[in-house]
């Protein structure tokens, strides 16, 4: 069957139909336990109520009015990011690539109100991902996502991962930021260590620079605190999220101090349909969940219970899986096979996970997962590993 949709992706041969907790259903009834949550999106798993009924109850009253009038959603959901934040500001948007441009171009702003235009550039990393616009393919770096697409943006330096001297050297006269992912998750769940944003950090304060924190992937609750670089003690200027925070409607947000947003004056950034009040609403009761007592504490829990597990697997099947890392419910397989056959593997063994850069598979599954499911992937794991050994031994049998 042709498709009418523009094929820029390699979908698999799957529709889902429903679901509930961490579990879908495809057309047809075949049920699958999600541990790629819509790639850290469903944050509070599928069907949950406090959604259904925040979405529902908008949807009865007003669906769009422009940020040319005040949005009350909006501003309580703003004051509740900047209550749980370093934050003063809140700019609200559709997406995270629309967060990203929003931190890009306030950056810029920064050191041009500041009587620095010159100081536009902004440092970033290899392996980085910051969306899929002009400007943060060309801060993400990759050359797969920039190839055929014209001249790459101007003003983004990239450096090596975890290359201190390099980032040193990268600092000129032109430099106005540095940008990072806590831990990069398209780049292969891969943590940049506490006391390397601690010596980020301490770099910008020298020199004059923002650091802006991309948590688009980590942010709201999925390494186990509401945003991963609690962890480090470490506050940024400016940080996008997005993904989790709408639990599956679509929702970003830039988050800044009054001092990183000191340019970002009436009429230099906007958005039509960005803080829309059904977005707020269902922002809000994703707050409601996640910042209410013992959840993230559960988030811990599981995140512990999943390691251990994981650890185990590691063990038993050391040809293929040659690390486990990551944070919280945010966590890499970095494997021996190649990861896109192990997710189709997995996929066999109805259970969804998602590939990443670095030949990782990651498991971003919902918040809201319990015990009885984190055996149940793991169970759903082992046998994925089972028919991986199994694929190979058949390979070299062919091969011998």
């Amino acid at each position: 069957m042709t498709s009418a949709i523009l094929p820029t992706y390699a979908r698999a041969d799957i529709a889902f139909e429903k679901g509930e907790g961490a579990w879908l259903t495809a057309v047809g009834g075949t049920r699958y336990l999600d541990f790629g949550g819509g790639i850290a999106v469903a944050s509070l798993g599928y069907s949950h109520p406090a959604l259904i009924k925040a979405l529902t109850d908008q949807g009865q009253k007003l669906w769009h009015t422009s940020n040319l009038f005040q949005i009350p959603e909006g501003e309580r959901l703003a004051q509740r990011l900047v209550d749980r934040s370093f934050a003063d500001f809140v700019f609200f948007t559709n997406s995270g690539a629309e967060a990203m441009e929003c931190a890009i171009k306030m950056a810029r702003k920064y050191q041009s109100a500041n009587g620095h235009p010159e100081k536009y550039r902004i440092i970033t990393f290899e392996g980085a991902f910051h969306g899929r616009t002009l400007a943060t393919i060309a801060a993400g770096g990759q050359q797969k996502y920039l190839d055929g697409f014209g001249p790459k943006v101007e003003g983004f330096d990239q450096v090596p991962f975890g290359d201190h001297e390099a980032l040193k050297k990268a600092i000129g006269p032109e430099t106005g930021a540095i940008l990072i992912e806590p831990i990069q998750g398209e780049g292969g769940i891969r943590p940049v260590p506490q006391q390397c944003l601690k010596g980020l950090r301490q770099l910008c304060d020298e020199h004059g620079l923002l650091l802006m924190f991309d948590e688009v992937q980590t942010g709201v609750g999925r390494t186990g605190k509401l945003f991963a670089h609690e962890w480090s003690g470490v506050t940024p200027d400016i940080m996008a999220v997005a993904k989790g925070i709408g639990g599956g409607f679509p929702l970003g947000a830039c988050l800044a101090t009054k001092e990183a947003a000191k340019g970002m004056t009436a009429g230099t950034h906007g958005t039509t349909y960005g803080g829309n009040p059904l977005a707020m609403a269902v922002g809000n009761a994703v707050l409601d969940v996640v910042l209410a007592e013992g959840f993230l504490d559960h988030v811990r829990a599981m995140a512990v219970l999943l390691r251990q597990k994981l650890g185990g697997l590691q063990e038993r099947h050391s040809s293929i899986i040659e690390t486990v890392r990551g944070e919280g419910l945010m966590i890499g397989l970095k494997l021996i096979p190649n990861n896109a056959d192990f997710a189709a593997a997995a996929r066999a063994e109805q259970l969804l996970v998602i590939p990443a850069g670095d030949n990782v598979v990651r498991l971003l599954p919902p918040l809201v997962i319990s015990e009885t499911d984190v055996h149940e992937a793991i169970k759903r794991l082992d046998a994925a590993c089972t028919r991986m050994e199994a694929s190979r031994k058949v390979s070299n049998g062919v091969k011998a």
